[in-house]
């Protein structure tokens, strides 16, 4: 049977073509359940919009009774406020919710990051407001690279190649951990390369997204192939 350990409902961008990354990167047993939400460009009113009927949106997910809630697309969860997006979702809903951002920090937590290299597909708008929030939270960014993408479509057909090269860019970077920011991009086949290669831990969205809503189910199950936070190198840290 599908999802016989959990069912994670994934409320994901409508123009976004890597839904799947999430459930590639889980642990048998644990499935992911889309529902979309209307998302047709990558500006910031794009995000800004992106929540506006969310509530219903969730009401389709608790159709599939799903164990939790997760509201991926980092951008927007910024723009919109993780703790307010959260809110409406259970008070529709009744279940528990999180969002890519709130995985991102927790993720980042856990692998003692404050100084980052940060990695984005957004427009140049989105991407500053991002650095504001992580700035907020005591982060400082220490060097950035963006492949400006005005489409997810566009997201979606980077290969993922190129963000190994993009992260080879900053591995002189004076970081402790690369952020590579966006649910919308294929990066899973790659992050432990890249792992590797920049020498120290590399947070991705899908990646943390994954690792966080398996530590709020209880779930304890070591994924190797996707950089030391699936395999629970950190979760001393994070506990």
């Amino acid at each position: 049977m599908f999802g016989w350990r959990a069912r994670i409902g994934q409320l994901y961008p409508s123009g976004g073509l890597c839904d799947f990354e999430p459930q590639r990167m889980a642990p048998p047993g644990v499935q992911f359940v889309t529902t979309r939400m209307t998302f047709r460009g990558t500006r910031l009113e794009n995000h800004q919009h992106l929540t506006r009927a969310i509530e219903e949106h969730a009401q389709l997910l608790a159709d599939a009774k799903v164990d939790l809630i997760a509201f991926n697309c980092t951008a927007a969860s910024v723009v919109a406020g993780p703790e307010s997006v959260c809110r409406r979702i259970t008070e529709a809903t009744g279940i528990p919710a999180t969002t890519t951002i709130q995985a991102v920090l927790a993720a980042l937590a856990a692998v003692r990051a404050r100084r980052l290299a940060l990695v984005t597909a957004y427009p140049p708008e989105v991407t500053a407001a991002e650095v504001r929030f992580l700035e907020a939270q005591g982060f400082e960014v220490a060097d950035r690279r963006a492949e400006e993408c005005e489409h997810p479509l566009q997201q979606a057909s980077i290969p993922p190649d190129r963000w190994q090269e993009i992260a080879l860019e900053l591995k002189d970077t004076p970081a402790d951990a690369l952020l590579i920011s966006c649910a919308g991009i294929e990066i899973a086949s790659v992050l432990q390369r890249i792992e590797d290669d920049f020498g120290r831990p590399v947070i991705a969205s899908n990646q943390a997204l994954v690792w966080h809503c398996l530590r709020l189910l209880g779930i304890p199950d070591s994924i190797p192939g996707f950089g030391g936070l699936l395999r629970r190198e950190f979760d001393a840290v994070a506990a």
